[in-house]
C-alpha cells in the first residue's frame, strides 16, 4: 500500500539550494583514480543516443579515444569535422543519463552540447525519415523538475535552431523545427497521448530534450537537440530507417558547421 501524506516531494525540489554532489568533484576523483591527463574537452560535444554512428566512426578510423575525459561512465571519442574539433559519446540514453554527462561536459569546458537522438513521429504531417530540430520540449519526465519549477514545457536555451536548419537542409534530409514530447517511458506511449500532443502541434517523441533544456536554462549551459525521426505507429512502411552511416556523418558535419557559425556570432 502507498502511504499518501498529502505531500508531493517530486514537485517540491529545493531549486535554489546548491548540490552537495557536483560534476566537478566527481571528475576530480576520476582524474586522481584513473590518472587522467588534464585538458578541456572539445568545444562541440555530441551525445549520440543510439551509438551505431560512434561505433562506425571508430571502426573507420575517423574518431579516436579522447584521453582527457574524466568520466567513470563513458568513453569520449574525438574527431575533426571540417575544422571543428568535436567530441562524441555513445549511448547516452534518456534524460537523466544525458544530463549526468552534460553536467560533466559543461564542467569540463564544452561550448555546445548537442543531443543527437532517435525519435518517433507524433505529427502525421512529418515525412519518414526526417530530422527534427527541437525548439522546445514537453516535460513528461523527471530530471527537469530538479532544475526548474514544474511546467508544461521548456524552450531550447540557445538560438541555434535557424543555423542547424540551414546546414542540415544541405544534407538532403527533410528538416523541421518545432516542439517535441520528452518521455521517460517509451513503452507507455498511448494513442490518447499521441493524439493529444499531435493536436497541439508537437512533432515527435523522444527521451532527452526536456531534461537537457532544463539544465541549459537553469545553469546557463549551451545545449541543443537534433532528432532523427524514424518510426511511427501509423506508418505502413519500414520503421527505424535512420539512413546510412555516411548519412550520419553528413548530419554531424552539418551540426559542426552550425556550431561554428553560432560560435562566430
Amino acid at each position: 500500500m502507498i502511504h499518501d501524506d498529502g505531500k508531493l516531494p517530486i514537485l517540491n525540489q529545493a531549486l535554489d539550494e546548491p548540490s552537495v554532489f557536483t560534476a566537478e568533484s566527481l571528475m576530480e576523483s576520476v582524474s586522481k583514480t584513473r590518472k587522467v591527463p588534464p585538458g578541456s574537452v572539445p568545444p562541440l560535444c555530441i551525445l549520440e543516443f543510439d551509438g551505431d554512428l560512434t561505433d562506425w566512426l571508430v571502426q573507420q578510423g575517423l574518431a579516436t579515444p579522447f584521453g582527457s575525459w574524466a568520466c567513470f561512465h563513458t568513453t569520449m571519442f574525438s574527431l575533426d569535422l571540417g575544422g571543428v574539433h568535436c567530441g562524441i559519446i555513445a549511448r547516452t540514453i534518456g534524460g537523466p543519463y544525458a544530463v549526468l554527462i552534460a553536467e560533466q561536459l559543461a564542467a569540463a569546458g564544452a561550448k555546445l552540447i548537442l543531443g543527437l537522438t532517435s525519435a518517433g513521429r507524433v505529427s502525421p504531417t512529418l515525412p519518414l525519415p526526417c530530422l527534427v530540430i527541437a525548439t522546445a520540449a514537453i516535460r513528461d519526465e523527471g530530471a527537469s523538475l530538479h532544475y526548474l519549477p514544474p511546467g508544461r514545457s521548456v524552450a531550447c536555451p540557445v538560438p541555434i535552431a535557424p543555423l542547424l536548419e540551414r546546414e542540415l537542409a544541405l544534407t538532403g534530409w527533410a528538416v523541421r523545427c518545432g516542439e517535441v514530447w520528452t518521455t521517460d517511458a517509451p513503452y507507455r506511449e498511448t494513442r490518447t497521448q499521441l493524439s493529444a500532443w499531435a493536436s497541439e502541434g508537437v512533432l515527435a517523441v523522444e527521451m532527452q530534450a526536456a531534461s537537457l533544456f532544463a539544465l541549459g536554462a537553469a545553469r546557463g549551459v549551451p545545449v541543443a537537440v537534433v532528432a532523427t525521426v524514424s518510426n511511427a505507429v501509423d506508418h505502413e512502411g519500414d520503421n527505424f530507417d535512420t539512413g546510412s552511416r555516411e548519412d550520419g556523418l553528413r548530419i554531424i558535419e552539418a551540426c559542426a558547421r552550425a556550431f561554428r557559425a553560432f560560435a562566430d556570432a
